[in-house]
């Protein structure tokens, strides 16, 4: 199996049971080997005291990319941290994109930098994360 196709069986094996992203409202647009692309709208529920985009839920959607981004080489991978920088407000009705790629991967250890953007290309947050890799997989390969 080509390593694409891989990262895409591995996706399709977490969004069955990645009931969180589901509950928000995401999509899962494209994973592929160390990649991968989730958007999702700004709904009233999202929706602060200021009548933008709560953080919590930019970050669940930075975190939710990182973690199929992550998990695309086939091998059990967990967030070992995270951060955030939040550039620009985010509205309701607004369609939020993330992106997440990985910048280096080494023994147990990746780094993933995720920027999500507006539907106007506008950027919105910068996110990284560390994964640690555990045991398991998420698909068998014969």
């Amino acid at each position: 199996m080509h390593r694409d196709q891989l990262a895409r069986a591995c996706g399709e094996a977490m969004w069955r049971g990645d009931r969180v992203s589901q509950w928000f409202g995401m999509r899962l647009e494209e994973v592929r080997a160390g990649y991968a692309r989730m958007s999702m709208d700004v709904t009233e529920q999202m929706v602060n005291a200021h009548n933008t985009c709560h953080g919590g839920a930019i970050f669940t959607l930075a975190d939710s990319t990182f973690g199929y981004a992550c998990n695309s080489h086939n091998q059990n991978a967990l967030a070992a941290s995270c951060s955030i920088e939040y550039l620009a407000p985010a509205y309701l009705g607004e369609v939020l994109t993330a992106v997440g790629v990985e910048q280096a991967r080494a023994g147990r250890q990746g780094i993933y930098d995720v920027r999500v953007t507006n539907h106007r290309g506008e950027l919105i947050a910068l996110f990284r994360g560390k994964s640690v890799t555990v045991r398991g997989h998420l698909v068998e390969v014969q």
